[in-house]
């Protein structure tokens, strides 16, 4: 752990010139009050913003709905985690004794966090410029593997879809918990596919997102049981 950082800017290809603001975004929550919790906030705007606007170039025929599902898939959380382990990001983060006694250094949720700190010390380092090329940079082969058809579908649809195909009735979704503060809700779904005799949960944090995830889950258990 705790790695000299320069290794980490040279992964980044990037030289920054305030290099505290680098060991800011790298420092948790549980290691002390001066932590890149407001890093991650400017950071996360900025990758919404940047990746938004690299799917409307790419995809100029796609609705706003298939942009909205295309960016969700490029910015949620396992994705960030993935390309955050691909700089070995874990190794130069910076925890209290609990979180590195838990493993938090492999945390998706820590991991993905630290990425969007590291991209919000890059826009206060140097602008938008900057960050908006470091974040084409890092996701460039996501990006680009974006292509197909199929793609631009949530998963509420491919499931129906493949459901229809193979003659069968369509699913149907019961929420069957809600959690949390109003802010910051957690909702549980069950998706049921009558036919099939099969039933999978989904989570998120909102219903919608909730359905999609079980929508997904359904999907990934149909397709293994063929």
């Amino acid at each position: 752990m705790n790695r000299p950082l320069d290794g980490l800017a040279r992964s980044l290809e990037y030289d920054f010139r305030q290099p505290e603001l680098l060991e800011a975004a790298l420092t948790h929550r549980s290691a002390g009050s001066h932590n890149n919790e407001r890093l991650e906030f400017l950071g996360d705007a900025a990758l919404g913003f940047v990746i938004a606007e690299g799917l409307y170039e790419k995809f100029p025929e796609a609705s706003e709905g298939q942009l909205s599902r295309l960016r969700a898939t490029l910015v949620k959380r396992e994705t960030l985690a993935e390309v955050a382990r691909g700089l070995d990001i874990g190794d130069y983060l910076r925890l209290g004794s609990g979180e590195l006694k838990s493993g938090g250094f492999r945390r998706d949720s820590i991991l993905a966090d630290a990425l969007e700190a590291i991209l919000g010390a890059i826009l206060l380092d140097r602008g938008y410029p900057q960050v908006h090329a470091a974040i084409h940079r890092l996701f460039a082969e996501k990006m680009a593997g974006l292509s197909s058809a199929d793609e631009l579908k949530d998963p509420k649809t491919l499931l129906q879809e493949l459901l229809q195909s193979r003659k069968l009735g369509l699913p149907v979704y019961h929420v069957l918990s809600v959690s949390g503060k109003a802010h910051k809700q957690h909702f549980v779904v069950e998706c049921q596919v009558a036919d099939l005799d099969m039933s999978i949960r989904g989570e998120g944090s909102n219903r919608r997102g909730a359905e999609q995830a079980a929508a997904q889950n359904m999907l990934n258990a149909v397709g293994s049981s063929d």
